[in-house]
């Protein structure tokens, strides 16, 4: 089949783009507005960018009434250039969800997914307490996307937390982490198997 999105219609039963896409790293991304207002919220449009030096994005992709056209997160970057972003374990698997709701401002959501803030050594906002780990991030640029609400912000990581505990030799173990990645409709998935390849010509 094909179809050009936005024009023809698919006959699927749900769009496919987003399960097409797949699996995502989930972006749980922690912001302190300049009313000092916390605000913990979990993205699927994320990733790494680059790695010297190491930096991150994530899009926002829908509007609060209360906040301008965008979600808590940008608004609260906006005013203070600031955001932690968090991994996600299988381990905070409930804990994520209970972060995703459309909240009002102000609302914490670290309180109401029953989570421990910990503070950041560089910046501002907390992270979340019990995380696998946590990059401290200073923003570098959000841009304007097509589309209603569409905003990607792109961050500079300035500092990263690493739990000891999931470090094997000296390795970020993610046989023991289990990420969480975000499929298409409702679905989720967690790293289970690992396995290397050596690009032609490594050793």
């Amino acid at each position: 089949m094909f179809y050009r999105p936005g024009l023809d219609p698919h006959g699927l039963p749900h769009n496919p783009f987003k399960a097409m896409v797949a699996p995502r790293p989930i972006g749980w991304i922690s912001t302190r507005g300049a009313d000092g207002r916390v605000n913990l919220a979990p993205y699927s449009f994320f990733n790494a960018l680059a790695d010297d030096p190491p930096m991150v994005m994530f899009s926002n992709t829908g509007a609060k009434p209360d906040r301008d056209g965008v979600k808590d997160s940008v608004a609260n970057i906006r005013e203070t250039g600031e955001f932690a972003t968090n991994v996600v374990g299988l381990a905070q698997r409930d804990a994520m969800n209970a972060s995703s709701g459309a909240y009002e401002a102000g609302v914490d959501e670290f309180a109401l997914a029953g989570l421990e803030k910990a503070p950041c050594e560089l910046i501002a906002p907390p992270r979340v307490r019990g995380a696998p780990g946590a990059f401290e991030c200073k923003l570098w640029k959000i841009i304007e996307l097509p589309g209603r609400a569409n905003v990607m912000v792109i961050g500079e990581v300035v500092g990263i937390h690493i739990d000891e505990a999931c470090l094997t030799d000296g390795i970020f173990d993610l046989a023991k982490v289990r990420p969480l990645a975000r499929l298409g409709y409702r679905d989720y998935s967690a790293v289970t198997e690992i396995f290397a390849l050596n690009r032609p010509g490594q050793r």
